[in-house]
Order: C-alpha cells, then structure tokens, then sequence
C-alpha cells in the first residue's frame, strides 16, 4: 500500500517480544529515493544511541493499532552494532549492521557489492598496496552521503523553470518495496491551499546546501495538474491522470506494481 511518511512517524514498533518504542524518523538513500533506515525512539531503554531497523525486518504495518511489527527480538536490537545517537550513519557502521541482521545490503559505491544470503562482499585491494588499503579503509569509515533524513529534507523549495513553485511537506512511501513514490508539495506561497505531487524521477536536480529541489515544468504546467488534497483517494486513476498530466510513463508499465489502497 502507499503510506505518507509523516504517518509512520510515531507508529509503534513491535518486536517478537514486545514493543521497543517508536518511528522517530526515515532515512532514505537518494540516489534511489529508497527508505533504508527507520530510525527508533526507544525512549528509556536505550539512551544514548540511535537504533536503526532496515525495511527488511518489518513483517507488517497495522494502521488500525498503528503499529509496526518485525521480526527481530529485543536482544538482537540491543547486540546490534552501536550508533552514537549525535553521529552520522556510517559505511563501516553499515556494514557491521547488515552483517548483523545477515539482511541483503544495497550498493553503496566503492567496497559494497550485493552477496548471496545477506552476505557482504567488501573490496579487497591488490596485495601490498598500501595506499589502495588506507583508502580502501576511510571509505568504510566516512559517512555515507546519499543518506538523507526525511524529517530534515522536509521543508525544501521546489523550484520550477520560471518561478519557485512551493515546498516538500511530506513523502509518499510504497511499503512492498519501501519507494518514495511521491513528494507531497505545498504551493500556498504562490497557490493558496493546493497541494500536488511529484514523483522523484521527475527531479531534474538536488541542491542540499541550498534546500532546494529543481524540476524542468513551468510553473503553469504545475498550476494546471490534478490537486492532492487529505480527502483524495490515491488510486491508479489518479495515479494515471497525474502522468500523463505530465507526459510521463507510469512507473507501474516498467516496474512493479502497487496496491491502490491508502493510508491517509
């Protein structure tokens, strides 16, 4: 089903033993635009540190209890590699945490190729390179920069060929695949009280330092577009007028396909 991001937050997360606190946030890889990362508040339990849950260990999401269930137990979250709650994600944390989990890790770059049965398949230099095993090794240590916080890119201005059209208010997330299907856009600076969408691919490009997201449509072709409001019924209907509104191909015609019902 699609899901909006500010919807998950506060969820309650469930493991095989009992509840381990909530949806703080989303980290999402934005190469992809991919959910990678549910980030957990556990309140008292463990203080003084981040605890992430990757996608593949949820099992189901049940919006009447709001809640989030997954596979793990209580000690595994516990054991699991240790992220200081005021330090960025990572490609060394990534590794152990996946290694852990013994879940399938997605390509980041250099060093992390996909394995077999959650295997992590690191780079190996040339024997002796010194300088290749130094590089090799602060790769694994940097922060991995395509990780991005939904809560902190939340807010960004959308800015159009001729004008800037609004700002990213909230995400829309396939939770089969865990896509970020849609961007939700708030344009009451320039149109009052209308909200639209826009699927990441149409993002022609990202300036982070300026928060700011570029697309190549004229400020009346979004003017013109199918309006997302809390009451819309987010089906394939939709879904169809609101590309061919913008001539593009449906991403469901070349990929997999989606529920079409709809957590508001």
């Amino acid at each position: 089903m699609l899901i909006k991001a500010k919807i998950i937050n506060d969820y309650k997360l469930s493991s095989l033993d009992g509840e381990i606190g909530k949806v703080k946030d989303l980290y999402f890889e934005d190469q992809y635009w991919t959910i990678r990362y549910l980030i957990a508040n556990t309140g008292n339990w463990l203080t003084g540190r981040q605890v992430l849950l990757s996608p593949n260990s949820i099992t189901s999401i049940n919006k009447d209890e709001e809640c989030i269930n997954v596979n793990l137990t209580k000690d595994q979250i516990e054991n699991s590699p240790n992220l200081d709650s005021d330090k960025p994600v990572s490609k060394q944390f990534q590794e152990n945490f996946y290694g852990y989990f013994a879940l399938p890790m997605y390509g980041m770059g250099m060093g992390m190729e996909m394995g077999g049965a959650g295997a992590i398949l690191p780079f190996i230099p040339a024997e002796n390179d010194e300088e290749m095993l130094i590089a090799a090794a602060k790769e694994r240590d940097e922060w991995d920069p395509h990780l991005r916080s939904a809560h902190n890119v939340s807010g960004y201005n959308i800015q159009g060929i001729d004008d800037t059209i609004g700002h990213l208010e909230d995400f829309i997330i396939d939770d089969e695949t865990w896509e970020i299907r849609y961007l939700v856009i708030d344009t009451q600076n320039w149109l009052p009280g209308k909200k639209i969408l826009l699927a990441p691919q149409w993002i022609e490009s990202v300036s982070w330092d300026e928060s700011k997201l570029s697309v190549n449509f004229l400020c009346e072709d979004i003017k013109q577009s199918p309006e997302y409001t809390e009451e819309t019924i987010l089906n394939r209907d939709f879904e169809t007028s609101l590309y061919q509104h913008y001539n593009r191909e449906g991403y469901w015609t070349t990929g997999s396909d989606v529920k079409n019902d709809f957590i508001k």
